[in-house]
């Protein structure tokens, strides 16, 4: 049985076309879903003013589950080609995934 796992990522607004565009390219037969979400944090470093006082920062989120063993490949891709534009990022293990 294949082990899979659920892969979520974070970006800033900025970067939503070009992670559209990466995890098309990455994945293109699985597809990813992907959503405007709000990060909270007691950490002010790398929030505006404006975020700052709404104690929020507009993030989109995207989710997509992948087999295990494509997990390296990914993850040392992802680093090389979004270095330092504020991602963040999640792995969780998942116990099946598919399509009914």
């Amino acid at each position: 049985m294949t082990q899979y796992v659920l892969i979520t990522l974070t970006v800033p607004p900025s970067v939503e076309e070009s992670m559209v565009d990466w995890l098309l390219q990455f994945n293109d037969h699985s597809g990813f879903t992907s959503h405007r979400a709000n990060g909270h944090s007691s950490r002010l470093e790398g929030l505006n003013i404006a975020e700052q006082v709404a104690g929020r920062k507009e993030q989109i989120r995207f989710q997509m589950h992948l087999s295990a063993n494509d997990l390296p490949r990914l993850m040392d891709t992802l680093n090389k080609d979004f270095s330092g534009v504020g991602l963040h990022y999640w792995i969780t293990p998942l116990i099946d995934a598919g399509h009914i």
